[in-house]
C-alpha cells in the first residue's frame, strides 16, 4: 500500500512540475486554481465595431479567412508563453499612449504606430503574433467596458488552459475571469470578420 501511495505522489509531483513553465507566468497562480482560468462563452452574433470594418479595408491581409487545419484553442507551451510576454511588453513599450478625444469619429486602428490608443495596441499585438506563426483562431480582438464606462479593446488569446487577456493598461497577462471589465463582443474563432456577444462569467 505504501508503495502505491509513493508512486501516486511521484506521479502528482511530475504532473504539477510539467505545468510549471507556463503557470509561473500566470500571476503566480498554481495550476490547481482552475476557477481563475475560464473560457469565454460565445453567444449571439453581433455586428463588428465600425472601426474594425475600416481596419479590414486598410489591412485586408489581417482580416482574411484563414484555412483551419486544427480547430480549437492552442497548447500554451513554455515557448509560446514567452512569445506572449515578449510581444505584450514590447508593444506596450513601443507605442506611446495617446488618448482619442474624438470618440468614434477619431477611431483609426493602426498597426505599429508611434503613438496610439488601446485599439492600436491590440491589433499590433495580434499582427506580431500572427507573424510568429500563431493561428488566427486563437487571437481574438474583444471590446470591453472599463469601470469608468469607457469602451476599450484588448486581445484575447485562446489556450487549452483557458482564455488570456493581453492589455495595454497592465503589463501582466491575465486570465479572462480576472480582467476587471464588462465584456461586450468578440471575434469568432472560425471567421474573424464575424463577431459575437459574450456570456456572463462566474468566478
Amino acid at each position: 500500500m505504501r508503495k502505491i501511495l509513493a508512486w501516486a505522489a511521484i506521479g502528482i509531483v511530475a504532473m504539477i512540475s510539467g505545468f510549471q513553465p507556463v503557470c509561473a507566468g500566470l500571476l503566480g497562480m498554481p495550476m490547481g486554481l482552475q476557477s481563475a482560468i475560464q473560457r469565454i462563452k460565445f453567444e449571439a452574433p453581433a455586428l463588428p465595431p465600425f472601426a474594425y470594418t475600416q481596419f479590414c479595408v486598410r489591412y485586408a491581409e489581417e482580416c482574411r479567412k484563414r484555412t483551419m487545419f486544427r480547430g480549437g484553442p492552442v497548447k500554451l507551451t513554455a515557448e509560446r508563453w514567452d512569445q506572449l510576454n515578449d510581444v505584450n511588453k514590447a508593444v506596450n513599450k513601443d507605442i506611446v499612449p495617446e488618448r482619442n478625444e474624438l470618440g468614434l469619429a477619431g477611431e483609426t486602428w493602426l498597426i505599429s504606430p508611434d503613438r496610439g490608443d488601446c485599439n492600436d495596441y491590440a491589433v499590433t499585438k495580434r499582427h506580431q503574433l500572427l507573424a510568429q506563426g500563431w493561428p488566427a483562431r486563437a487571437l481574438l480582438l474583444s471590446e470591453v467596458v472599463t469601470n469608468s464606462g469607457e469602451h476599450h479593446l484588448v486581445l484575447v488569446v485562446r489556450s487549452k488552459g483557458g482564455d488570456l487577456v493581453l492589455d495595454n493598461l497592465t503589463p501582466q497577462i491575465k486570465p479572462w475571469s480576472r480582467a476587471p471589465y464588462r465584456w461586450v463582443r468578440i471575434q469568432m474563432p472560425d471567421h474573424n470578420k464575424l463577431w459575437a456577444t459574450i456570456g456572463s462569467r462566474h468566478v
